[in-house]
């Protein structure tokens, strides 16, 4: 064999080593590319699934629970109404004149006798309580049948502070029908034997007016149960 046909048979040995070389990279590549696609696509998947669990299985597990009539409602000592933002002129917001609204109705038909508001006082300027408390007294509530918790900054600080410092046991807690369940599952979870009514929401917003509200309380779900059976955060004052 002569020198030059040597030169090109190494030649082409080598070039057919680099060509496999770099497809073997090619390949590795191709493999890592797949399984990074196939692991964002499950974490999409997830995210979008651990909300839509959680808020089912908050919903099955109060289904008993919950009521959207006050005629249907056991007699109970307490309502715990839940704020809800306060309109630009310190009044209550439209939800939460519905949420007191109904807690009147109660407690004028003597399922229950006394209201706990809570909500959230975290600056002088924003006072829920006291707006709750002045609209419940307008509707002829007397004051001494309403007890103020000016740190209910959250669903879960306002079950957790109900239990712990205003030794409620049993209650009625009233809110919105998209909120019920995770109000009423997270009393119960801390301490606090409830039931809920609901006030009406999508009959009365609108299925578009509630979107945002009803995506903001999947992911609350999702935080509630990490809350109560992971973290079990103590509230911002007790």
């Amino acid at each position: 064999m002569t020198l030059k046909k040597i030169s090109d048979f190494n030649g082409l040995r080598n070039k057919r080593r680099k060509f496999n070389l770099r497809r073997r990279k090619q390949n590795v590549l191709a493999k890592i590319f797949y399984r990074l696609r196939s692991l964002l696509l499950w974490l999409v998947i997830g995210t979008c699934l651990i909300p839509i669990i959680s808020t089912g299985y908050i919903n099955l597990a109060t289904s008993s629970d919950r009521y959207r009539s006050s005629a249907q409602i056991p007699h109970e000592d307490v309502a715990i109404v839940f704020g809800a933002g306060l309109s630009a002129d310190g009044t209550p917001s439209p939800m939460l004149a519905d949420r007191v609204e109904s807690a009147v109705e109660l407690y004028q038909n003597g399922r229950i006798h006394k209201l706990l508001m809570t909500g959230d006082n975290s600056m002088i300027s924003y006072n829920e309580v006291v707006a709750m408390k002045r609209f419940a007294h307008d509707l002829d509530v007397p004051t001494q049948d309403i007890t103020l918790d000016y740190a209910g900054f959250s669903t879960y600080e306002s079950c957790y502070r109900a239990h712990q410092v205003f030794d409620v046991h049993r209650a009625v807690v009233i809110t919105q029908n998209y909120h019920l369940p995770r109000a009423v599952y997270t009393c119960r979870q801390l301490g606090v034997n409830a039931v809920g009514l609901g006030t009406p929401d999508r009959e009365i917003y609108g299925l578009r007016g509630m979107i945002p509200y009803l995506l903001r309380e999947m992911l609350a779900n999702v935080k509630a149960l990490s809350d109560i059976y992971l973290t079990r955060p103590h509230p911002t004052f007790l």
